[in-house]
C-alpha cells in the first residue's frame, strides 16, 4: 500500500481493537496514535475533518460522553467544539483511520475498508 495508514486508537475501545485487527488481517502497516496519551492539536483535528469531508466537528465528537454534557457543548459552535476536542481528547470519536487524503470514523470497523479500495 503506497499511502501510509494512521489510526487514532484507544486500546480499551472494542471498535479500535476491531479496526486494528481488520487492518492487520489485510497486512496493512499502521501508524498507531494513542490519541488519549498524545492528543492531536486543534490544527490536526481540523485537517482530519477536511479528510472526513466535513467542516462540522460534531462528526468527530462523542456527544454521548458525560463530559460533553458537563461542558455544556450541546449548543456549542464550531470554534468551541474544536477547542473542546483539542483540550479533552476523550471527546474525540474513535477510531479515526486516515489514509492519504481520506479518513473515516471506523464505527463499525468495516467502514475503514472504503479507504483500502483504490
Amino acid at each position: 500500500m503506497s499511502d501510509g495508514v494512521t489510526i487514532w486508537a484507544n486500546p480499551r475501545c472494542s471498535k479500535s481493537r476491531g479496526a486494528e485487527a481488520l487492518l492487520a488481517e489485510r497486512g496493512v502497516e499502521v501508524e498507531r496514535v494513542l490519541y488519549l496519551e498524545t492528543p492531536p492539536s486543534r490544527e490536526e483535528i481540523e485537517r482530519v475533518l477536511v479528510l472526513l469531508g466535513t467542516d462540522d466537528p460534531r462528526g468527530l465528537t462523542r456527544t454521548g460522553e458525560p463530559l460533553f454534557r458537563e461542558l455544556g457543548l450541546a449548543d456549542a459552535n464550531r470554534e468551541q467544539l474544536l477547542d473542546a476536542l483539542a483540550t479533552h481528547p476523550e471527546l474525540i470519536e474513535r477510531p479515526v483511520v486516515v489514509r492519504g487524503d481520506r479518513a473515516v470514523v471506523a464505527r463499525p470497523p468495516e467502514r475503514l475498508l472504503d479507504l483500502l479500495d483504490p
